[in-house]
Parts: structure tokens; sequence; C-alpha cells
């Protein structure tokens, strides 16, 4: 039996016999038919609470529970201490205020109440960093902003998204020391990891398996701590969802490889660490001029044209390559290109194994 059911059950009790006591009360009224009165409104009064209860009493109550959910610990702290000092600064002000001649000296305390405290609360939510940054450097001894300086990158947590485990570069990244802190992998992302490794599909069960052969051995043989929490994110059924609200109450970023998941966790200023961002950016950067050796293995779109690939995966589209195929030659880069899908290489066959061919 749900708590919504109750709730129902108990409006509808409440609101009959509500019903029924005003029911015989207009019946008394209006000097006739008092048991008539008495049934309608009573049956009016059941039907009522049966449905509109839960409108009053349960859905508020999980509205406001799925709100407080997405908010930081930091941010729930710094409303209440708002809170509390707009309403001490309310009362100060109550005595006062109460002395004014009527209306004003008893409507304008309670104005002064929610006034105060509305300030208080949007106060201190928007100059909520600055005030916990300030209460550290002052709790903390002396020194000790050096020392949290140093080991805030060792602190930090990064939130680890299901696609960029399957992806499996992870692995290699940590062992490198680039990433720092403790890699957290709640327990939702570990059962859709398991749910993809069942999968009755042959290619996203392999997928799914090779994510936990990464997962394996980033808990073996990386530097960096890998952590597997419990916890989760109510009134959520998405993975995605619940990453980008629980990197929001955590304030750290999520590392992932998905687009989408990156554009929504953006939006919704979520830091995010992007493995195809970053394998972009360490690529090796060439100008035009510049001469490099590429192995030509296949045909380009274009009439004539061959592509081939450099070790860390760029594509290069050689104009008059085609002739060249299954042969490393010596090329002059033409042109740079960055594409959403990363960067393309323009390039010619140099002119000394040209006249060599020739």
């Amino acid at each position: 039996m749900s708590v919504e059911f109750i709730f129902r059950l108990l409006g509808m009790v409440v609101l009959f016999f509500v019903g029924l006591y005003w029911g015989a009360y207009i019946g008394d009224a209006l000097g006739g038919q008092r048991e008539t009165y008495a049934v309608i409104l009573s049956l009016v009064g059941a039907l009522t609470g049966l449905i509109l209860t839960p409108f009053l009493t349960t859905r508020p109550a999980k509205a406001l529970r799925k709100v407080l959910s997405r908010l930081s610990v930091q941010s729930l702290l710094a409303s209440l201490t708002g809170l509390l000092a707009g309403l001490v600064v309310a009362a100060l002000l109550a005595f006062p205020l109460s002395l004014l001649p009527e209306p004003f000296g008893s409507i304008l305390p309670f104005l002064g109440v929610l006034v105060f405290g509305y300030l208080g609360i949007a106060v201190f939510i928007m100059r909520q960093n600055d005030i916990f940054s300030l209460l550290r450097l002052n709790i903390s001894p002396k020194g000790a902003a050096t020392e949290d300086a140093e080991t805030q990158g060792a602190a930090r947590t990064v939130l680890l998204d299901t696609s960029v485990i399957i992806d499996g570069r992870i692995a290699d990244i940590a062992r490198t020391g680039f990433l720092s802190g403790t890699l957290l992998i709640p327990r939702f992302v570990l059962n859709e990891l398991q749910y993809i490794a069942d999968s009755a599909d042959s290619l996203r069960r392999q997928r799914g398996r090779r994510g936990m052969e990464v997962l394996s051995q980033l808990q073996k043989d990386s530097s960096v701590p890998v952590r597997i929490s419990d916890i989760d994110v109510e009134g959520v059924r998405e993975v995605d969802d619940k990453l980008v609200i629980l990197a929001r109450q955590l304030r750290c970023p999520i590392l992932t490889n998905d687009y989408n998941l990156n554009r929504v966790a953006e939006l919704q200023g979520v830091a995010v660490l992007n493995v195809n961002e970053l394998a972009n950016a360490v690529k090796s950067v060439l100008l035009p001029g510049e001469g490099l050796q590429v192995e030509v293995i296949q045909e380009g779109k274009e009439a004539g044209q061959g592509v081939g690939y450099l070790d860390d995966g760029t594509m290069v589209v050689i104009e008059d390559g085609r002739a060249y195929i299954n042969h490393k030659v010596p090329v002059i880069v033409t042109k740079v290109l960055q594409t959403a899908a990363g960067r393309m290489i323009f390039a010619r066959i140099s002119e000394r194994q040209g006249d060599q061919r020739n």
C-alpha cells in the first residue's frame, strides 16, 4: 500500500465528516431536509478528498524532495544560513516597526520577515562560493592555504561515464599520471555497464565486456584511486541525467566521450573532461609546407586521391595518391582542416617522389 493511497483514504474520511457537518449545518440554516444536505455534501467531500488530497500533500512533497536532491550541500547550507541571517534582521526591526500606527504596526513586521528572509537566502546563494572560500581561509591554520592548493588536485573527484569506460583509453590516460584525484564510478553506471555486457546483441555484449576489463585494469594498474559508490539520485531514471545532477551536487567534473552528455552538462554549468577533445588536442601539429612519410592504404572520394593515416589516427588525403596505394611515400602538407570529427590533413606527393616515378 503506497503512501499516496493512504493519504487519499485519510483525505476522503476527513472531508466526508466535514461535508457531513456542513450539510447538517446548512440544512438547519435553511430549515428543511437536513439529512439530504448532509448526505450530499458528505459524498461530495469524500470524492473531493479522494481526488485532491495527493495534489495537496504527497505531490508537492515529492516535487520539493526532487528539487532539494538536485541542490548541492553547499547551496543548502548557504540558503539555510541566509534564511537565519534574514530572520535575525527581521526580528531586530520587528519591535520598532510594531510601534508604527495601525495598520502599519501589524503588517510591516510580517512583511519584514518575508522580505529579509528572501533577501538573506538570495544573497547567500549568489555569493556562496566567496563566503565558503573566505571561511576556509579563516579557519585554516597559517600556511594551510598553500598546502590546500597543493593537495587540491589530489582531493578532486572525477565522475566516470559508461562511454568512457567502454572506450578504453581512460586506462592509458590514468596510467600516464595526467589525471589527478579519485575516479568515482556510481553504482548506476556499473549497472548500465553490466546490462550492456549481458545484452543479446553480440556487438553490445563485446563492448560491455571490454568495459568490464578496462574497469578491472583501472583498479589494478592505475596510479589514480578508483572508487565504486552506491550514491544515487532519486526521482531520475536516465543515467546521463543522474550523472549531471550528481556532478552538480559533488561539484566535480564528468569524464566522458559522449557528445550529447557533453553538451547537456555544459549547458547546466557542469565541467566536462572529454577524451575525444583531449585526443584532438595532443595530435601532432603540422603546418602547410612540412613534409612527412605516409603509407597510402585506400582510394579517396575524389578522382586520383589516396588516403593514409598518421600514427595518432589523423587522416591524410593525398592528391594524386591513388597510384601509390600500399606504398609509403613522402608528401608535402598543403592544408590542415579542423572538423568536428577531428583534424584532417591534405597533402600532395613530394616532387622528389614524382620525379623518381617518372
